[in-house]
């Protein structure tokens, strides 16, 4: 004998249990196993007829999953906003005085930070108006480590000027960093290579580091680069036409 449950479609059995219970809501654990086995069969042919379904549900997914992390950064980013946007230590460029703030936590030796770098600065210069935080956070490795010493002895011994040119430098620098090669772009940057080779394994650069490396685990920051406008954190690398439009939106919220 056929089970009843063979006989309909998966809409149609949990529409007929509604019309013969509908005092109570539907309970599966009181199913038989036979009632089981065929109501999992039904819901295997109503996916195999319809896989648009699956995908569907997916996107919901991804994008709950999605909304649920864009809320959880932007709490994580208010209960951290003072060592986010007021450090005492990390670079400030682009215009000081800005309506809004970008903050960009880079590694030296990140290709994606590289493609980002010359973006960022055509970001800040057409727009004029954007406050722009460097957090110095390598994480790929010893020579990473090397160039962010480096660049945070040039800042605290020949000041953000000198910083900005180090940093500029290094981004764009091709070659494998060594102790000789930092000495070199001191030297052609017209700074004291002697002081900011001592400067680089001081305690005060290696606070700087621990900091940033802080404040990043408290972010949940694990790649680069990564950006913070406003109250949204960025993770990864966007075109330049995606930051201006986000700048744009964070101006108007």
């Amino acid at each position: 004998m056929t089970h009843p449950f063979r006989a309909v479609t998966l809409g149609a059995a949990l529409s007929l249990m509604a019309l013969t219970a509908p005092a109570q809501a539907f309970d599966i654990t009181s199913m038989t196993e036979d009632e089981r086995a065929a109501l999992r069969e039904e819901i295997r042919s109503y996916l195999l007829d319809n896989p648009e379904v699956i995908m569907e549900a997916v996107s919901v997914l991804e994008q709950r999953q999605a909304e649920a992390q864009a809320q959880g950064d932007v709490d994580l980013v208010r209960v951290n906003a003072e060592a986010i946007f007021e450090d005492d230590h990390s670079w400030v460029g682009g215009n000081p005085e800005g309506d809004i703030t970008l903050v960009e936590f880079t590694d030296y030796r990140c290709s994606f930070c590289r493609r980002a770098h010359p973006e960022v600065e055509q970001l800040l210069e057409a727009d004029g108006n954007i406050r722009f935080i460097l957090k110095e956070f390598p994480i790929l490795g010893e020579e990473s480590v090397l160039s962010s010493r480096f660049a945070i002895a040039v800042k605290q011994i020949a000041g953000d000027e000198a910083y900005k040119a180090a940093h500029d430098a290094l981004i764009s620098y091709r070659g494998n960093i060594t102790p000789e090669a930092l000495e070199r772009i001191a030297g052609d940057l017209d700074l004291d290579a002697a002081a900011i080779m001592a400067q680089m394994t001081s305690e005060e650069v290696t606070q700087v580091i621990a900091a940033n490396h802080a404040l990043a685990g408290r972010l949940q920051i694990s790649g680069t680069p990564t950006f913070i406008l406003g109250d949204q954190m960025l993770r990864g690398y966007m075109p330049l036409a995606d930051m201006q439009a986000l700048v744009a939106q964070t101006r108007q919220e």
